[in-house]
């Protein structure tokens, strides 16, 4: 984990700061959107997998149900899901927003010489990330405990119909 969290952590961290450096503010902005939204996903696809029923996989492979078999593969290894989705993906979406936002503040404060003001700035694009990224993964932690069969069954879903389309 402590080697692909890195080289996940260096690839999209080039990105990001080349990406949102050289958009502007309104891009970056969308950037830093983007990345709390997959924060939020992976999220909870993560708590999801801890939350799910393995009997209820069971049960819906057994009536060959659509994503069962998947689902009863993340349920197994619900620990490693839930470690990759919320710790490793999540966590590197949460640091590139906050070095999105760092290039928005650098941006709007790159001719202002009052370092109260930075300061505010810098004070302000922080608590806005961070209150974004908390308050939808607070929505999204009490969807996916209330719901984890059903997104893991969808998940399955959509991962064996992938699947399916690329052996084809």
């Amino acid at each position: 984990m402590l080697i692909m969290t890195l080289c996940l952590s260096i690839a999209f961290g080039f990105l990001s700061q080349v990406a949102l450096s050289n958009m502007g503010i309104i891009f970056a902005i969308f950037g830093i959107l983007f990345f709390i939204f997959i924060s939020t996903v992976f999220d909870m696809i993560g708590i999801a997998a801890a939350s799910a029923d393995i009997n209820f996989f069971k049960e819906q492979l057994l009536n060959n149900k659509e994503g069962s078999q998947t689902g009863l593969k993340i349920c197994k290894n619900c620990e490693k899901v839930c470690s990759f989705c919320a710790d490793v993906v999540g966590d590197i979406c949460s640091t590139l927003c906050g070095a999105g936002g760092a290039s928005i503040v650098i941006t709007i404060t790159n001719n202002t010489k009052n370092l109260h003001l930075v300061t505010l700035i810098s004070i302000f694009t922080t608590a806005i990330i961070a209150g974004l990224t908390i308050f939808f993964k607070a929505l999204m932690k009490e969807l996916a405990v209330k719901k984890s069969n059903k997104i893991i069954l969808k998940l399955g879903k959509i991962y064996e119909r992938t699947l399916k389309k690329s052996k084809k």
